[in-house]
């Protein structure tokens, strides 16, 4: 899988099965001791066809100096098992939780986003004790405010066995789905698409067995209603959310922050940006988590 150079690429096992995440080479960045002395922080990618770590890549290398970072593939995508099996919200649940009981002795700085961000609320919720505080990039479990995804066309359409797997195969899984799918719906500029980004979503999505996880999420069976479980979350929290995001739009995120306005210490707005800011607008990301860092500091 991709991955930055100065990071190397690690495993652990859950009970779904291993997960690859990658961290700095402490030669590369800094002396082993000094990085256990720092705070963790825990890039989590959104799911989707072809997701992986590799969305939050050109973000957290900047990180490495004065944090031990650690970025992983979620079950079912990227370098990490594909277990034969459809996917439910308790797997991601179980799954987030036990990664950070693992990896972290303290509690983690957690920056997730999407569908994921969603999920990490209510691991959060669940287990306070494991979070120090949350960056979360357009938190949706995309069925908010009782706008239940699964009615849509295309989730009851890839609901249809057989069907399913050949648009899998012919629509997401190939070089042409996938910059299309970037260019269209995940980015605002389809110019800031580049051939790396392709050729890492590919090779995520072309994994052995990658269709399950994959099929899971379209089929919307990983999605629930948010502003559910927002007005639980304790975890001091930013929310940053491209202004033309779409799936769920920057006043439906403005709308869930107001639900907690004591745990949402900040949330902002991206101009000229889409659902993956981090990917697309970068540079601009970084300086956003800086000042989030001192909002919930």
């Amino acid at each position: 899988m991709f991955q930055p150079p100065g990071f190397c690429q690690h495993s652990l096992v859950t009970q779904l099965g291993k997960i690859a995440y990658y961290t700095a080479e402490a030669s590369s960045w800094q002396d082993s001791a000094q990085s256990r002395s720092q705070n963790t922080l825990v890039f989590l990618h959104g799911l989707g066809g072809g997701s992986s770590a590799y969305e939050w890549s050109k973000v957290y290398p900047a990180f490495a100096a004065d944090y031990r970072v650690l970025a992983p593939d979620l079950i079912g995508w990227g370098a990490s098992d594909h277990p034969e099996r459809n996917y439910g919200v308790d797997d991601y649940l179980n799954t987030i939780a036990e990664f950070l009981q693992q990896t972290c002795q303290e509690p983690a700085m957690v920056i997730a986003s999407s569908l994921t961000a969603a999920l990490t609320i209510r691991v959060a919720i669940a287990h306070p004790e494991l979070f120090q505080s949350l960056i979360l990039i357009a938190p949706t479990g995309l069925s908010d405010f009782g706008n239940d995804y699964r009615r849509s066309f295309f989730a009851q359409l890839v609901s249809t066995p057989i069907l399913d797997r050949l648009i899998y195969t012919t629509a997401v899984a190939t070089s042409g789905g996938i910059r299309n799918f970037l260019e269209q719906r995940q980015f605002a500029n389809a110019n800031r698409v580049y051939p790396e980004i392709v050729a890492a979503y590919l090779e995520s999505a072309t994994c052995p067995n990658a269709e399950y996880s994959a099929l899971s999420f379209v089929r919307g069976d990983l999605c629930f209603d948010l502003a559910t479980y927002l007005p639980q979350l304790t975890i001091p929290t930013a929310i940053l959310w491209g202004q033309q995001a779409q799936f769920t739009n920057v006043e439906v995120g403005r709308r869930l922050a107001d639900l907690n306005p004591k745990a949402v210490r900040w949330f902002q707005s991206i101009p000229d940006s889409g659902l993956t800011p981090h990917l697309e607008l970068p540079a601009v990301t970084i300086g956003l988590m800086h000042q989030c860092f001192e909002r919930l500091a």
